[in-house]
This record gives structure tokens, C-alpha cells and sequence, in this order.
């Protein structure tokens, strides 16, 4: 049976950065392999597709050619380890499709290997998108842990939570974080952090190997307002104090330095784990997003997975 025409296109696409590797990037096949987690003879077969349908000439015939270098220069300008960009929908600025079917990739790539690894998640619309386009995989060696608090203001699951519906896809012990993304008093995250249940998950959080995360504003329509967890007026006072964007809740600057005010002295979240010793993939397009991934990149996270027209902006084009 022949392939499907989606099928032929991914394969296409793939095959474009194999070409784009060897041909212009200057790579061996086994490094290929070792970027792409293929087998080298599947390397071998994609190089030489990329050639046969006409995908090389003297440059990369295909937009996902653009990207790569795109996500090359971004990893040079903000010092990242990862960075992947997807190309842009042309009838559409918001739309996360392409951000979210590179991100499950990236998901299903880390989660593929026999050595047991803890893959952290926050939360958010993008990241809840990715879950659902994840296969189906058995990975009992790994495990999956919440960095955000899974419970909302009245008690109910959050509706962007990912952990449950992500560990049901990999079939992978999953550790939520049981509390509120943000406490009602400091004094109420202190008592919460001291909860044996919350203290094992904190510490198993902060063990992660990678870590895949969304990316707010801070603005009138920023997911902690629609949510309920701040008021315009709280809003109003952390923009005073230079808040720029969020992560799991906590408030950052245009510098990418956790603020020192008294929302986040009541973020129940996980300390966003230090890209000294976590892969952090912030998760994030658009305008309204731009500012507070800017600022995130290379100092709150140390990857990213992009739009065409976000990456373009963030380079200054």
C-alpha cells in the first residue's frame, strides 16, 4: 500500500533537513543521525531523496531550509542548546499547529530512549496541543512530572494540565504537582511545599533532565488574568515593577530575573528548574509572546521551538 499524502510530506520534509545537513551544513551522515535520532542507512536513504526529488540543487529547495538557519542563528544570538522553527501559516498569526506537532516530535525523540530520564512539563494551551499529537508509547523507565500546580482557584483540575493526559500517551509513572499555581498567602505555599507528597515531587522536578515549557504575557488578556489568578490591578503593580512574562506563574523582567514581589512569594509552582542542568524548551509563538520570550531566552530557558515569524522578529528582521 502506497504512502498517504501526509505521509509523503513529512518524509519530504525530513529528508529536506538531512539534505540541509549534509549538503549545506557540511555534516557527516553519522552526525545526522546522531541530530535527527535515525539510523545512519535511514540518513543515507533521506540524503539521497533530498537529492532525487529535487530538493538540492545548488541550495535546499524547500522552506524548511529557511528555518534551520533561522534556528541556527537564533542558538548563536541567545546561546541555546536546542532550537527548532517551524514555518509560519500564512492565513493565520496565532494558530500553534506547527509549534505544537515540532514540539511532541522533540517530546517522543526524549522519551524514546532505554535510559531512564525525568522529562518535566509545565503548562498552557501549546503544550496541552502537543500531548494530544504525541503517539502512543510504553515508556515505563521514565518518568513525567508536573513543574506547575494542577489544581485551580475552586478546587477543579486545571484545564491546561498536561501531566495525566501525557503519561497516559507514554504510559509513564506521572507525578502532578497537587497544589494551586498560585497560594492564597505565602504562608499557605510554605504549609503546601512542606507536604511530604509535594516535597518528593519538588525534589524529583528539580532532577529533571529536560524540561518543556509554555511562555505568558503579562497584559489584560495574559492566561493568569483569564484564569482568575490575578487581578488588572495586581497586573497594573507588576508591570510597574518591570514584569515582561511568566513561567509556570512566576513573574520574570525584561532582564529574565525571577521579580522579587508578593505575587510570586505566592507561586505554588516549581522553581523553573536552572538551565545549568536541565534542557528548558520554551514553547511559544506570536506577537504578544515575543517580549517575554526574548527576554526568557538564554537566561530562563536554553531552548526553544518557534514560528518562522517569531524566530524572524526575535532576530531583529
Amino acid at each position: 500500500m502506497g504512502r498517504s499524502l501526509g505521509e509523503e510530506t513529512s518524509r519530504l520534509d525530513i529528508a529536506a533537513k538531512a539534505g540541509w545537513l549534509y549538503y549545506v551544513a557540511g555534516k557527516t551522515q553519522e552526525e545526522i543521525a546522531q541530530i535527527l535520532k535515525l539510523s545512519r542507512p535511514s540518513v543515507q536513504r533521506l540524503v539521497s531523496l533530498s537529492m532525487s526529488a529535487g530538493l538540492v540543487k545548488m541550495r535546499i529547495d524547500h522552506p524548511i531550509s529557511s528555518c534551520m538557519e533561522l534556528a541556527d542563528e537564533l542558538k548563536a544570538k541567545f546561546g541555546l542548546s536546542f532550537a527548532e522553527v517551524t514555518l509560519s501559516d500564512p492565513t493565520s498569526a496565532s494558530t500553534v499547529l506547527g509549534i505544537a506537532e515540532a514540539c511532541a516530535s522533540e517530546m517522543e525523540r526524549r522519551l524514546s530512549g532505554s535510559e531512564p530520564t525525568v522529562l518535566a512539563v509545565g503548562t498552557g494551551r501549546t503544550l496541552k496541543e502537543a500531548v494530544k499529537r504525541m503517539p502512543s508509547m510504553h515508556c515505563p523507565q521514565h518518568r513525567i512530572v508536573s513543574l506547575a500546580g494542577n489544581v485551580g482557584l475552586d478546587g477543579s483540575a486545571s484545564v491546561y494540565n498536561v501531566v495525566f493526559s501525557m503519561a497516559d500517551k507514554v504510559q509513564a509513572p506521572h507525578y502532578p504537582m497537587p497544589v494551586p499555581v498560585v497560594a492564597s498567602s505565602p504562608e499557605e505555599r510554605t504549609l503546601l511545599h512542606e507536604l511530604s507528597g509535594v516535597r518528593s515531587t519538588l525534589q524529583l522536578a528539580m532532577d529533571a533532565q529536560s524540561a518543556f515549557v509554555g511562555i505568558g504575557d503579562v497584559g489584560p488578556q495574559a492566561p493568569l488574568v483569564l484564569d482568575g489568578y490575578i487581578t488588572p490591578d495586581e497586573v497594573a503593580e507588576v508591570q510597574k515593577a518591570g514584569a515582561v512574562g511568566e513561567i509556570c506563574g512566576w513573574l520574570y523582567d525584561a532582564g529574565g530575573t525571577i521579580l522579587d514581589c508578593a505575587f510570586n512569594a505566592r507561586v505554588a509552582s516549581v522553581p523553573i528548574p536552572s538551565v545549568d542542568r536541565c534542557e528548558v524548551i520554551a514553547v511559544a509563538m506570536g506577537p504578544a509572546k515575543k517580549p517575554a520570550l526574548a527576554a526568557a531566552l538564554g537566561r530562563l530557558v536554553n531552548g526553544v521551538i518557534t514560528d518562522e515569524r517569531t524566530a524572524r522578529s526575535l532576530l531583529g528582521r
